[in-house]
């Protein structure tokens, strides 16, 4: 039988091979390791890396905690008679902030939840946001998740394609976060053990594919223009993960290591008042990019 702890095991161990596969293809940044613990319960393992040559900033976070169920959750209409019941929460999440503007911002998360009244699922997808949309880039992005999903079901990605153009859009601006990927969040119609390998699928589809993204856009020229653009955009991303984003949510409301949530903003941003790109600009094309619905495959 599949357990939590198996699962726990499972997302460490993706951790130790993503962190390994960013070293190598950064080739000079190195991850540092901190250990916490939660005071209701459980910790985690946060590991950072800044300043490399590729990276600027990044996270690959595992963590699995425990504990009384949180009040947001009590107050969730999908789920009842939560008093008295104790949650447990596993997972990998993923932010990696590049130094090139032409090397994508790239996320992902895997996730496993269960309550102690039998109630349980499985979230994640990845996501890419470059901050300038390259089309070619775009292209094999999704059909790398496309193949991943089709391993295990032929209409998971455009379903998750979907779900990731709504999720990840930034309602006040009119715009998505980026170019999307595939988001899924409380998947349990299958058995356990199908769910579990398609999420281990999309996990071990991250690696291959930022590395390949990152060796392809990491020698690329830009000009101090290129970087003002780069500032902004991510100004973009920091609005979307504190405003919309579930897992910060998730983490603020069940009391979890600030640090740790935070490891997903950006070393640094900027706003600036009514900015508006060049038209039939680089900046102006990669906006009329940002929509949901394109297909990229």
């Amino acid at each position: 039988m599949l357990t939590k702890e198996m699962i726990a095991e499972w997302f460490q161990a993706l951790q130790d091979e993503i962190c390994k596969a960013l070293e190598k293809e950064d080739g000079e940044g190195k991850f540092i390791e901190d250990n916490w613990q939660r005071a209701e319960g459980g910790g985690g393992r946060t590991r950072v890396i800044k300043n490399g040559k590729v990276i600027e900033k990044g996270g690959v976070n595992f963590s699995a905690v425990h504990g009384e169920v949180p009040s947001f959750l009590k107050n969730d209409h999908t789920t009842t008679n939560l008093d008295n019941h104790t949650f447990y929460a596993t997972g990998v999440s993923i932010v990696i902030h590049p130094n090139n503007p032409m090397v994508p911002i790239i996320h992902m998360n895997v996730r496993y939840f269960e309550m102690s009244n039998g109630v349980w699922w499985f979230g994640g997808g990845i996501d890419l946001t470059p901050h300038y949309v390259n089309k070619q880039d775009a292209k094999y992005f999704h059909t790398q998740l496309k193949n991943t999903c089709d391993k295990h079901d032929v209409d998971y990605y455009p379903a998750y394609k979907k779900w990731a153009d709504d999720y990840f859009f930034i309602s006040h601006r009119n715009e998505t976060r980026g170019i999307g990927g595939i988001f899924f969040d409380r998947l349990n119609k299958k058995s356990k053990q199908e769910i579990f390998a398609f999420v281990q699928e999309v996990g071990k589809t991250f690696a291959p594919t930022y590395v390949e993204l990152m060796n392809k856009n990491k020698e690329k020229k830009y000009t101090e223009e290129n970087k003002k653009w780069q500032y902004l955009r991510r100004g973009r991303y920091v609005e979307f993960n504190l405003v919309y984003d579930k897992g910060t949510k998730f983490g603020l409301e069940t009391n979890g290591r600030i640090e740790s949530i935070l490891m997903s903003l950006p070393q640094t941003a900027s706003w600036e008042y009514n900015h508006l790109p060049i038209q039939n600009s680089e900046e102006h094309n990669t906006l009329n990019c940002l929509k949901k619905g394109i297909d990229w495959v």
